[in-house]
């Protein structure tokens, strides 16, 4: 486990117990620090100046892309700065050639930043768009995959983990059928690189989309990695250039060419200092440390009579993102009652995955918490007796 030590870096866990970490994680007071020190020693945009702070400012930006390649083992390819998740996705949606006919397939089991490219392209662009329903407890079924990844296929986009129930997707299995039909795979690891080891050699994925918001970086920042940058830039202007004339333009080598204009060097400064937080903690031991704790709520909750669990079991398969119903109430009104009367943060809802929600057969969506490194066994055991209390008195 993760000493308890660590939460003195997260002084908003002294006023409440936080386990929203699904929607946005926390900030560490070295992050902080990091983002502050650019403000306040060399604040300067990037790759436009010759002076000193436009010289450490430049070279901390570029640092950070680097240390952000080494956390992921991406030594080839290109990884680019993003706002988050929802823009790295949308910059391969938007980014690349497509002709009607050409064939995306999806999961039921996405949020939606995964689902509403795709659709924009069928009804603008005339593609086929195939979805791949889960089961009841959010597996997916590789063999379901061969079926829907035809020769036609053109691109395959997939979650890692489920942001609704927790289960991590058999990605491995899945790139190997995508690369017997030729077809590109994109990974959303919003939910996967914050909290288990991830390496792109690994996953043998194409494009991997992430926001740093979840990994206790700042909100704002994301990455996009792409094994090969192939796609068109979505924006074009300042630094996206080598040369411009009157007759045309060059495009930048590098990220730089995705990253057009002024880009969010404090939060680029920022995630990078998150990243040196988590190696420095390892992230075995955070998967570990969060497996223990989300055992140990699954196991809690089951035996409150009248909370049902949604999901997979604890085990190897699944992250700390745990979804529960307490009978009779609405999951708004049990997460507004933890918060007011226990002073515990969770998300209620459909958590962006209504055609999740439409398969499991649950219109009012689900209480979710979610899990992070600074996450205790205090925290679940206090969560487990206000739902217990709510369950009992409903």
């Amino acid at each position: 486990m993760i000493p308890d030590g660590i939460r003195a870096d997260f002084p908003i866990l002294s006023e409440v117990c936080y386990l929203d970490s699904a929607a946005t994680s926390l900030s560490p007071e070295p992050v902080l620090a990091a983002m502050a020190e650019f403000e306040h020693v060399y604040r300067a945009n990037v790759g436009r100046g010759v002076h000193r702070l436009a010289q450490v400012a430049s070279q901390k930006f570029w640092d950070a892309h680097q240390k952000m390649r080494r956390f992921l083992g991406a030594g080839e390819g290109e990884l680019v700065f993003t706002r988050n998740t929802t823009e790295a996705i949308n910059l391969v949606a938007l980014g690349l050639p497509w002709r009607k006919g050409d064939r995306v397939v999806t999961t039921l089991l996405e949020h939606h930043s995964n689902l509403l490219p795709w659709m924009r392209l069928r009804d603008r662009a005339g593609i086929d768009l195939a979805m791949v329903a889960p089961s009841a407890e959010g597996i997916l079924d590789p063999g379901d995959f061969e079926e829907a990844i035809t020769p036609g296929t053109r691109l395959v986009a997939i979650t890692h983990a489920s942001n609704v129930l927790g289960n991590l997707v058999p990605v491995r299995e899945i790139a190997a059928i995508c690369h017997e039909q030729g077809a590109l795979l994109l990974v959303d690891g919003a939910q996967s690189v914050p909290h288990l080891p991830v390496d792109v050699r690994d996953l043998s994925c194409d494009f991997l989309c992430f926001s740093g918001h979840k990994m206790l970086g700042p909100t704002g920042t994301g990455v996009l990695w792409m094994r090969r940058p192939e796609i068109e830039p979505l924006m074009l202007g300042g630094g996206a250039v080598e040369a411009v004339t009157a007759a045309g333009y060059t495009l930048a080598a590098g990220p730089a060419r995705y990253e057009g204009g002024t880009p969010n060097i404090a939060g680029a400064i920022g995630l990078a200092r998150a990243v040196e937080y988590l190696e420095a903690l390892g992230m075995g031991e955070v998967r570990r440390h969060e497996q223990a704790l989300t055992r140990r709520m699954l196991d809690g909750l089951a035996g409150i009579g009248g909370v049902t669990v949604h999901g997979p079991g604890a085990g190897e398969g699944r992250i700390g993102v745990v979804s529960f119903t307490v009978a009779g109430m609405h999951p708004h009104d049990v997460a507004k009652i933890l918060d007011e009367e226990a002073d515990i943060m969770v998300r209620s809802g459909h958590h962006c995955c209504m055609p999740l929600m439409t398969r499991l057969g649950l219109p009012d969506g689900t209480v979710r918490a979610s899990l992070h490194c600074y996450s205790s066994a205090e925290d679940v055991d206090r969560l487990i007796a206000a739902v217990g209390e709510i369950a009992g008195g409903r």
